[in-house]
C-alpha cells in the first residue's frame, strides 16, 4: 500500500498540474532577464531562512504564493490557505482558529497552550487571538510544513507560515486602487501609494476597507446579525537605506466586527432540538457581537560590513484584543450567555548575523527574546446564575540559535542547525461563581485556583544532506527536532512540553527547460508528549493533557507548469496519523453551561458549584489525529488570451478538496466529524495595463459544509459569493 501510494503520488507530482501555487518574482535577476523568459516559470524566492533563496534550493517542503497567486487561488485570509497549500487545514472554533500543519497545530482555547504553527507577519510572531482579517497589500505568503526547530525555534512542532507585506521601494512614486462589489452586499475598496521623499528614504501607506451582509438569518428573540462584516485596516511603511544601513518601519492598525460568531448546535448533542431552517438559519436568544482590535509594529534594521556579513534586528510590538458577546448554546431553548474580554500584549526582540554565501561555508546566528501578556475576563450567566473567570499570565521565551551550511564537493552540502530555548510561564486567577447572589460572597465563591508557575528548556534543531547533482535538481534528506513548551492549567494541573523528531526526504526538480517545476517529499515524525485539549476537571475549564507517543507520517506533491499562454498549478498530500488510547472526559455528552471542577467523592453534581464527569469518562484516542484530512489536494489552470491593443483575457479554474476530520478522541461518526468537501472558484480576468476587471466567483457549486466545531456547535463555511473587482495601477 505504502509502495502504490509513493508511486501514485510520484506519478502525479510529475505528470499532472498540479503544485504549490507562487510565481513570486525573482528579485536576483534584472528585470530585462525576466522579461526575456516570460514564457518560462519564474523563480520563487522565500525568505524565511533570513535570506532571499529560490525555493527550488532549499531543503525545506514549502508553498510560496505571490501577491497575483493569492488573488488567482482566491486566497483573502488565513483560513483560505488550505485550499491552497497540501497538509493544510484551518479549523474555526470561535476566539481562535486551529490552524494545523500535517495533522499538529493549535486545538484549545486555552491561554496557556501554544501554537503549533508559528504565523509571522513581516517577522514578528504573531499570537493565535486576531488572526482573521484579511490580507492587504501583501508581497507574499509562505507556508513552511514540518517543525521549523532552528531559526523559527519553540511554537512549530507543525511548521510556520510567514506573510510578508509590501516594502516601500526608492524607486519612484507608485501604487494601485481597486474596488470590488458582490452579492451579500460585499464592498471592498483597497490601495497603497508608495512615495520616495528622498534618494534613501520612502514611505508607504495601504490600506482597506470591508463590509458584507451576514450569510445568516437570526430567527431567534435576540434578532442578531451574527456573521456580518465590518473591516478596516491601514499599515505605514517607512525605508531608509543610507548606504550600507537599512532601516525598515511598520506600524499596522487593525478593526474588525462580524457582530458575533455564527454556528448551530451540532446534530447529535443535547440541544440539537434548538436548531431550525437550514444551515443559513440562527436562533439565538442572548445578544452577540465580536469586536476585535490589533495593533502590531515592526522594525527591521540591517548593516553590512565591509567583508559582507550582515548585523540584522528584528523588533515588533502589538497589542491584540476581541471583545465577545456569546450566545453559547446557540438556541433559544437554553440561555446560556457569555461576556467575555481578551487581550494579549507582546514584546519581541531578534538579532541576526548573516554570512555571504560566496564561499563554501556560510551561517547565521541568532539571538530572541519574547514576551506576552495575556488577559482574560469571561461572565457568563446560565438561566441567571453567574459565573466568572479572572486569568492573567506572563510568557517569557527566549532563544540562542546558529545554523551552517558546508560545500563538502562541488554537488554535495551538509547543513547544520542547532538552538536552546527556554520558556517561563506564570500566572494568577480564578473561576468564582454566584457573585451578586444572595448567601454567595461579594465577588462570589471561588471554586477554582488558576494560578501557577512553569519552565522548561529544550535543544532543537536540523542535519540535513542537500545532493545538488545539476542546476536543475536537488535531493534532501534530514532529520530535524522541534518543541512546544508546557504550562499548567490550574494550581494542581500541569501538562509537560511537546517535542517531536521528524525524518525527511525530499525531491524538487525543474524540468521541460524550466516550463515545469515539481516538489515531491515524504516524512515520518515521531511525537512525544503530545499536546492536544479537554476539559480539565479541577476547574471544569479548558485545560491540556499530554500523550504518549504518537506518530504522524506521509508523502507530499506540488507541480507548476508554464507553455505560452497556458499555466497550472496544484497539490496534493496523504497524511496518516495515529494517536494512542486514553482515559478521559467525552465533551460531547455533557450539560451545557459551567459545571465547575470534580465534586469530591460522595457529593452529588451541583453545577456550577461542582460536576460529577466520572459518568462521561471513557476510553478515547486509539484512531487519528485531530482536526487532520487524510488527503488534501488543489488544482488551479488558467490561459491567456492576447486580444487587440495589448490586452489580455485571462479565464481560471480551481478546485481544492480537505478530506474528513475528526474533532473529538472519541471518533463519533454522527457528533466528532467535519465531513470531506471540496470546493470550486473561478476568476476571469480583463488585463488593459494599468487597468484590470476582474469576475470572479467561490464556491460556484454552493457548497454546505462545517469549517470547525467550537464544545457542541459547528461552523459553517462561506455559501457561493461572485462579484467584480476593478483595479488601476501607476
Amino acid at each position: 500500500m505504502k509502495k502504490s501510494l509513493l508511486l501514485t503520488t510520484t506519478m502525479l507530482a510529475v505528470g499532472l498540474a498540479s503544485a504549490a501555487p507562487a510565481f513570486a518574482q525573482d528579485t536576483a535577476r534584472p528585470a530585462s532577464a525576466q522579461a526575456a523568459d516570460a514564457n518560462i516559470l519564474p523563480d520563487v524566492i522565500v525568505t524565511a531562512q533570513r535570506r532571499e533563496e529560490r525555493l527550488q534550493d532549499v531543503s525545506i517542503a514549502a508553498t510560496s504564493l505571490s501577491a497575483q497567486a493569492l488573488v488567482e487561488k482566491a486566497v483573502t485570509r488565513l483560513s483560505d490557505l488550505q485550499f491552497a497549500a497540501p497538509s493544510l487545514s484551518v479549523s474555526e472554533g470561535g476566539l481562535v482558529q486551529s490552524v494545523n500543519i500535517r495533522g499538529i497545530g493549535i486545538a484549545s482555547g486555552s491561554p496557556s497552550v501554544a501554537n503549533g504553527v508559528a504565523t509571522y507577519v513581516d517577522g514578528v510572531f504573531q499570537p493565535p487571538i486576531v488572526q482573521t482579517n484579511s490580507f492587504f497589500d501583501i508581497a507574499s505568503v509562505e507556508v513552511l510544513r514540518g517543525p521549523q526547530g532552528t531559526l523559527v525555534g519553540s511554537n512549530s512542532t507543525g511548521g510556520a507560515i510567514f506573510i510578508n507585506s509590501e516594502r516601500p521601494k526608492l524607486a519612484g512614486v507608485s501604487g494601485y486602487a481597486g474596488a470590488t462589489y458582490g452579492n451579500y452586499d460585499a464592498m471592498e475598496a483597497q490601495g497603497a501609494i508608495n512615495l520616495p521623499v528622498a534618494n534613501d528614504l520612502a514611505i508607504r501607506l495601504a490600506g482597506q476597507l470591508r463590509r458584507r451582509d451576514s450569510y445568516y438569518q437570526d430567527v431567534g428573540p435576540a434578532h442578531n446579525d451574527a456573521g456580518r462584516l465590518n473591516e478596516k485596516a491601514v499599515r505605514l511603511g517607512v525605508l531608509w537605506k543610507p548606504g550600507n544601513f537599512e532601516a525598515l518601519l511598520k506600524t499596522e492598525v487593525l478593526d474588525l466586527n462580524t457582530g458575533g460568531f455564527a454556528y448551530r448546535p451540532v446534530l447529535g448533542t443535547g440541544l440539537a432540538a434548538g436548531r431550525v431552517g437550514d444551515i443559513r438559519t440562527l436562533s439565538y436568544n442572548a445578544p452577540t457581537s465580536q469586536h476585535e482590535t490589533g495593533f502590531i509594529n515592526s522594525a527591521e534594521l540591517r548593516y553590512e560590513f565591509a567583508n559582507g556579513v550582515t548585523l540584522r534586528s528584528v523588533s515588533g510590538y502589538q497589542d491584540k484584543e476581541s471583545r465577545l458577546l456569546i450566545d453559547n448554546d446557540a438556541t433559544a431553548i437554553a440561555d446560556v450567555r457569555t461576556d467575555q474580554n481578551v487581550q494579549e500584549r507582546q514584546a519581541s526582540q531578534e538579532f541576526n548575523l548573516i554570512s555571504p554565501t560566496d564561499g563554501r561555508f556560510d551561517w547565521i546566528l541568532g539571538t530572541y527574546y519574547q514576551r506576552n501578556r495575556i488577559n482574560v475576563r469571561l461572565h457568563q450567566v446560565n438561566g441567571g446564575f453567574p459565573l466568572d473567570v479572572l486569568q492573567n499570565q506572563t510568557k517569557v521565551t527566549t532563544g540562542l540559535f546558529a545554523q551552517g551550511n558546508y560545500q563538502l564537493t562541488d554537488t554535495l552540502e551538509v547543513q547544520l542547525g542547532v538552538r536552546y530555548s527556554h520558556f517561563k510561564l506564570s500566572g494568577d486567577g480564578a473561576v468564582a461563581i454566584g457573585a451578586g447572589i444572595p448567601g454567595f460572597p461579594a465577588a462570589g465563591l471561588v471554586v477554582a485556583d488558576l494560578a501557577g508557575r512553569h519552565s522548561d528548556s529544550r535543544p532543537t534543531g536540523k542535519l540535513a544532506l542537500n545532493w545538488k547533482f545539476d542546476d536543475n535538481n536537488l535531493i534532501y534528506a534530514f532529520a530535524a527536532r522541534g518543541y512546544k513548551p508546557g504550562g499548567f492549567n490550574s494550581t494542581v494541573s500541569a501538562f509537560r512540553p511537546e517535542t517531536v523528531w521528524n525524518y525527511e526526504i525530499g525531491w524538487k526538480s525543474t524540468l521541460a527547460d524550466g516550463h515545469v517545476r515539481t516538489q515531491l517529499d515524504a516524512f515520518w515524525n515521531d511525537y512525544h508528549g503530545f499536546q492536544f485539549g479537554l476539559v480539565d476537571v479541577t476547574s471544569g475549564q479548558n485545560g491540556v493533557a499530554n500523550l504518549p507517543t504518537a506518530t504522524i507520517k506521509g508523502v507530499e506533491a506540488q507541480i507548476q507548469l508554464k507553455f505560452g499562454g497556458f499555466s497550472a498549478d496544484g497539490s496534493v498530500a496523504y497524511v496518516d496519523s495515529h494517536l494512542p488510547g486514553f482515559v478521559t472526559v467525552n465533551t460531547v455528552p455533557l450539560p451545557s453551561g459551567a459545571l465547575g471542577p470534580q465534586c469530591p467523592t460522595g457529593t452529588p453534581s451541583n453545577p456550577p458549584t461542582c460536576f460529577n464527569y466520572v459518568p462521561f469518562t471513557g476510553q478515547a484516542g486509539g484512531g487519528p489525529n485531530l482536526l487532520s484530512p487524510k488527503w488534501t489536494y488543489n488544482l488551479g489552470a488558467q490561459y491567456q488570451f492576447q486580444l487587440a491593443n495589448g490586452v489580455t483575457f485571462t479565464p481560471r479554474l480551481n478546485y481544492a478538496y480537505v478530506g474528513e476530520q475528526f474533532t473529538n478522541l472519541f471518533y463519533s461518526p454522527v457528533t466528532d466529524r467535519i465531513r470531506a468537501h471540496g470546493l470550486l472558484s473561478a476568476l476571469a480576468t480583463l488585463d488593459f495595463g494599468q487597468w484590470q476587471l476582474e469576475a470572479y466567483g467561490r464556491n460556484l457549486t454552493d457548497k454546505q459544509y462545517v469549517l470547525g466545531q467550537g464544545g457542541n456547535n459547528e461552523f459553517y463555511g462561506a455559501p457561493r459569493e461572485y462579484g467584480l473587482r476593478a483595479r488601476v495601477a501607476f
